[in-house]
């Protein structure tokens, strides 16, 4: 069991890699480079608010199990 929650670590870090290229370049740059004001201050709350949080927690867990944080 403590090999697969290691093995969960590699797919929390895999998700977090793809999670920020989606949010960055398919979410968020787009939006930033937008002439509406309403895609703009969405564009800014996706890159600046919520993917430092979405990816950090991903990498956080990602590195704790595979750390062995999770083994007992």
């Amino acid at each position: 069991m403590n090999a697969l929650k290691r093995y969960l670590g590699i797919v929390w870090l895999a998700l977090a890699a793809l999670t920020g290229y989606f949010g960055l370049f398919s979410l968020g740059i787009p939006k930033l480079i937008s002439d509406k004001t309403d895609d703009l201050v969405f564009g800014i709350i996706i890159v600046f608010v919520l993917m430092p949080i979405i990816v950090g927690g991903l990498v956080r867990f990602g590195l704790y199990a595979l750390q062995g944080e999770y083994d007992d």
